[in-house]
């Protein structure tokens, strides 16, 4: 059997454009890494897909013993097909030169029903072309489609016992859909095999397909020569009016001329870099800051999403809470106190979560937190997820204010912030000596993805390295804000 030219990935990767196919399938050295989150995607993918297959128990895995060579998978599908096998997962098949692999294909009489399993909650546009993909390759070898099923993860479903995967899941027909798409893969299927069989890389600029469905693999490639302090990095920016702007050869913040349209957010960003100096509105912090009451304390939550319910009563994707780190300044010449909690890996780690935050966070006294819409919506899923607590919890919530104020409203603002109020950017501007580089876990979807880790890791080193980085992350989180307050309250008083 030859070997194919595209398969149903490539093809979705040379739709959202072609010069990816090309470097893709020629220049594959030029891709980026593959960062921690995304990987976590491939993965969660995968386990998504082998649970699936338990909705059609007692099948044939034709699976490939290598993802370069498919030729053993297609005999197998081939095989199964014309032996009445009713199951097939991971089924192998070839036409045009256009290899797909279907995730669950089910007998039906002479019929058959495919389903392509997703790990998200909705089915989007991508997935259906997917899906065209595979009924154009699978249809056209003769073999009959009754239906063709998009599977996804029912995010309704609450786990009561045991994992109830009839409930977990939900497929929906998308068929029609994909009927409708046979001219256009068709077309496609053409035109990519003619800029695959191209003498040289396709001429194609950078665009909003670089990050459309997906994030292009070599968006470092392609964007390497936007330099540093780009019209790219204008915070609140449609990306549509920054590649305008590119079109006009206006490539550097410090190019965009003085009477260009901005809001007035926009219009502090670019000044404040053009002048390089530090906005203060310093009437406004000091308003802010006299709210403040000791004692303080400086919180930070960290949570995971895993797409399969881990936990009695939770959803899939519902946000865990493992993990805080807690400041506490008594008052304004006491020294500095730190609590931490850090859930082990057996059971669920919502109650001692509760138990250990009531315990550590006292009856009284004001709680920062840095953007308060995330504490607070994972202490309200604990009170109602964990009604005995639901008073003492919305104790807490009362007594929290929120340290983002002052950088969300301007009050302060430095150019290095680059027009964003995160932490990541506040903290080096405010506190230059204290940053989250160079860190084992450095941001808050690494710090999920790290403890969702420790789930299956039993490297003992590995599960102690991991759980050290967490500390050391969150703890910085909480230290952040400290240091923050002081800089804000010497700011306030003209120092």
């Amino acid at each position: 059997m030859s070997k194919h030219i595209l398969s149903k990935s490539t093809f979705i990767k040379g739709v959202q454009c072609e010069k990816q196919l090309y470097l893709y399938k020629y220049f594959p050295q030029l891709q980026d890494k593959v960062s921690g989150v995304q990987q976590a995607v491939f993965d969660r993918g995968h386990e998504v897909g082998k649970l699936a297959q338990q909705l059609f128990p007692g099948g044939i895995d034709a699976s490939p013993d290598s993802f370069k060579d498919y030729s053993e998978a297609l005999k197998l599908t081939e095989y199964s097909i014309g032996k009445n096998v009713n199951v097939i997962y991971e089924a192998a098949f070839q036409y045009d030169d256009v290899l797909v692999a279907s995730d669950i294909v089910v007998r039906e009489g002479n019929k058959w029903k495919v389903y392509e399993v997703k790990s998200s909650t909705n089915v989007n546009n991508t997935n259906v072309l997917d899906a065209a993909v595979q009924y154009y390759v699978i249809s056209n070898l003769g073999i009959e489609i009754s239906d063709f099923f998009i599977i996804t993860i029912n995010n309704s479903y609450v786990r009561k016992g045991e994992l109830d995967i009839h409930s977990l899941f939900k497929n929906e027909s998308v068929l029609k859909r994909i009927e409708k798409l046979q001219p256009f893969v068709e077309k496609k299927v053409a035109k990519l095999k003619t800029v695959l069989g191209m003498s040289d890389v396709p001429g194609v600029n950078i665009g909003d397909y670089c990050t459309t469905p997906y994030n292009c693999s070599f968006y470092g490639h392609c964007w390497k020569d936007i330099p540093a302090d780009s019209v790219f990095e204008i915070s609140g920016m449609h990306l549509r009016k920054k590649f305008e702007l590119l079109k006009s050869d206006i490539i550097k913040i410090k190019d965009i001329p003085a009477d260009f349209p901005l809001p007035a957010s926009q219009r502090m960003q670019v000044d404040s870099f053009k002048s390089n100096n530090i906005i203060v509105d310093r009437h406004s912090i000091k308003k802010f800051l006299n709210n403040f009451t000791y004692p303080l304390y400086f919180l930070d939550f960290e949570s995971f999403q895993p797409a399969v319910p881990l936990y009695e009563n939770s959803k899939p994707y519902q946000q865990i809470p493992f993990q805080y780190s807690l400041h506490i300044k008594e008052s304004a010449e006491s020294e500095l106190e730190h609590y931490e909690y850090l859930a082990q890996t057996e059971g669920d780690p919502r109650v001692e979560f509760i138990s250990r935050l009531l315990d550590d966070i006292g009856g009284n006294g004001m709680i920062i937190v840095y953007n308060k819409s995330y504490e607070e919506g994972r202490l309200k899923e604990l009170a109602r997820d964990f009604p005995v607590y639901a008073d003492k919890l919305e104790t807490v919530i009362e007594r929290i204010y929120d340290l983002m104020i002052p950088f969300q409203k301007k009050y302060y603002y430095a150019p290095s912030m680059k027009g964003s109020y995160s932490i990541k950017y506040v903290l080096p501007a405010l506190v230059p000596e204290l940053d989250y580089e160079n860190m084992g876990i450095s941001n808050g979807m690494d710090a999920s993805i790290g403890f969702e880790n420790l789930q299956n890791e039993t490297d003992m080193f590995r599960i102690e390295e991991i759980r050290k980085h967490l500390l050391e992350y969150c703890k910085l989180d909480t230290y952040a804000m400290v240091k923050i307050l002081e800089k804000l309250e010497r700011v306030a008083s003209g120092k």
